[in-house]
């Protein structure tokens, strides 16, 4: 995961990486995807993409050594992190003394994120919008990002340290589409902001990374009636990526092509398209052909 370090970020006083690290006897965690980001200029870039006022309520996950809470305590009105490792929770429960910060060690993915909120903010309702703010490590960012799109209470603005690849795919249009990018863009809209080099984090990764913000739709930007089936539809179309829709949705439906073909005509797709294709539009129609038809 993807932790912050520099220091007198917005006039407060933190120690260096190193100096933590050292004051507090601890290595980076390969298990956990510990890199640091060393580079102040990085730091202000994510700060800045999450365009914080001062009534928003933050969530920030795998907070690490605390450098990006520390501002977005001084801007938010309130801040609470969730970081699994203990280590870091002892760390940030001697230097983050901020008086609208809280903090819970847990697994972000175990828990309800607005539930969390609730417990932990007088003020807050399960139903409130909130932002989350996270640098996660590469192994798990998908599930961060399904868990937190899906949930019942999806934050209003989703801002995430990712591998610069997957930002890339999540943001790609038809013709490079991908059951990811299908999935963050049914439920908001995202946009790459900014890129960070590799060198800019210690010990550096082997790919660069990428600030990628998720703005939740209002409402589904296509015409859906069960989600779960418009889901099963779009992963049967991926099932088998380097072949024709008509293959890999007939393998993944269980249905023979001589149904699927003509499903796929009567709603303008070629057949012969593969599935990173199709936009949201006609995996929406595609779904709701295959619904009326059985």
């Amino acid at each position: 995961m993807y932790h912050t370090c520099a220091h007198l970020f917005y006039g407060m006083d933190v120690l260096p990486m190193s100096n933590l690290l050292q004051k507090y006897n601890l290595r980076p965690k390969k298990g956990l995807g510990q890199n640091f980001l060393t580079d102040s200029n990085h730091l202000r870039k994510i700060i800045a993409a999450a365009e914080l006022t001062p009534a928003d309520t933050v969530l920030e996950i795998g907070p690490g050594l605390g450098a990006l809470t520390a501002p977005l305590a001084e801007t938010a009105r309130a801040v609470v992190a969730v970081e699994v490792d203990a280590d870091m929770v002892r760390v940030l429960h001697a230097e983050i003394s901020a008086p609208n910060f809280r903090l819970v060690q847990a697994d972000i993915l175990a828990v309800s994120p607005a539930a969390v909120l609730a417990a932990q903010l007088p003020y807050f309702s399960p139903g409130d919008d909130y932002v989350v703010v996270a640098n996660v490590p590469y192994y798990i960012t998908s599930g961060i990002i399904r868990h937190l799109l899906e949930s019942e209470h999806p934050p209003r603005r989703t801002v995430l340290t990712i591998q610069k690849e997957v930002a890339q795919r999540i943001t790609a249009g038809p013709g490079k589409m991908s059951v990811l990018a299908v999935s963050v863009q049914f439920y908001g809209a995202p946009t790459l902001r900014h890129i960070i080099p590799a060198d800019a984090f210690s010990p550096p990764p082997k790919v660069d990374s990428a600030v990628l913000r998720i703005d939740r739709h209002p409402s589904p930007p296509v015409p859906v009636d069960d989600p779960r089936r418009f889901f099963r539809v779009v992963k049967a179309g991926f099932s088998q990526k380097r072949k024709q829709l008509k293959n890999s949705l007939s393998a993944g439906l269980h249905r023979p092509q001589s149904e699927i073909v003509p499903l796929l005509e009567s709603v303008g797709i070629d057949p012969r398209r593969r599935a990173e294709t199709l936009s949201l539009a006609e995996w929406a129609s595609l779904t709701k052909t295959l619904i009326a038809h059985g």
